[in-house]
Order: structure tokens, then C-alpha cells, then sequence
């Protein structure tokens, strides 16, 4: 089995580990089902409009977060080349302005038959999160690599059940 192929299994193992590894500081880690958010997959507004991309990217996806910063997310979509994507990362955001949260997801995708024959293969994708109560907002630049996956700006609007602070 290549590498890349075992990322789904490598995150299922390294993330928790992650979670629990963080500095008693940041860490108040109590499993919160109220804190998942639920994301309907996403939007993208693709820079090369003329090439008959879907920019409705229908799927479902979670993202907890672990504290302030860090954010695991895992989900699936129909992705823009037509076919179903999975994914599995981790959100960094560690910078705030406004309310605004900015940082890059990191982590793997697949289903992009251009890139990899549609395997798995790892990003590093920047990201600006917006977040309400109930209702948040991720915004992310999706680059261009030529010949294999078309550049976007995505937008995910995601929920979480349950009375928050």
C-alpha cells in the first residue's frame, strides 16, 4: 500500500494523538458532541469559469475543534470535476483580526481523476474562518495546478446544534 493511500488511516490514528499532546494551557479537551460543526459541502467560484466546472460541490463534512487554534474536519462532496472527493485534515488558524480567523487546513484529498489518477494526495490549502453561535463560515483559496485541479475560492457554510456562549 503507498503512502498516500494510507493517509485516511494515518489521520484516524495521528489526530486524537494530536488532540491530547497539546499543552495543558490550551487543553480543556472534554469530547463535546454540541461543539461538531456539519458542513453540506461547498461552493467554489472557479478562476477559469470556461471550463464547464460544477461550482455546487454537494457532500457532508464535520470539523470539531480541539481549542482556539486547532480544528480536525473529515468529510466527502461531489467535487467539481464530477466525481466523489474525500477528505481528512486539521485547520490552523492562528491568527484573529476582526472576529475573522485566518490560517490553512492541512491535509489530504482525493477523488480528482487530472491529479494523481484520482488517489489520495496531501495540501496545504489557506483559509479565513467567520463564526457565529450556531452558524459559521470557511472561506478558502484553492490554487491552481496546472492541467490537474482548476483554482477556486470555496466557500463551506457550516452549523452546530446546541446552545453556545
Amino acid at each position: 500500500m503507498t503512502p498516500l493511500r494510507m493517509l485516511p488511516l494515518l489521520s484516524a490514528l495521528l489526530l486524537p494523538g494530536l488532540a491530547l499532546a497539546q499543552s495543558p494551557a490550551e487543553s480543556s479537551f472534554g469530547f463535546e458532541p454540541k461543539n461538531i460543526w456539519i458542513n453540506p459541502g461547498f461552493y467554489s467560484a472557479h478562476f477559469d469559469s470556461g471550463k464547464g466546472l460544477e461550482n455546487a460541490n454537494p457532500g457532508l463534512g464535520f470539523e470539531y475543534p480541539l481549542n482556539d487554534t486547532y480544528r480536525i474536519t473529515a468529510g466527502t462532496f461531489h467535487n467539481s470535476n464530477r466525481r466523489q472527493s474525500h477528505y481528512v485534515g486539521l485547520y490552523i488558524l492562528p491568527f484573529e483580526f476582526y472576529g475573522v480567523k485566518f490560517g490553512a487546513v492541512v491535509g489530504g484529498f482525493d477523488g480528482y481523476p487530472d491529479y494523481r489518477n484520482g488517489n489520495w494526495f496531501p495540501a496545504i490549502i489557506p483559509t479565513a474562518a467567520i463564526e457565529g453561535k450556531n452558524w459559521g463560515l470557511n472561506i478558502a483559496y484553492v490554487p491552481t495546478v496546472k492541467n490537474r485541479l482548476y483554482g477556486a475560492i470555496s466557500f463551506q457554510l457550516k452549523y452546530r446544534f446546541g446552545t453556545h456562549e
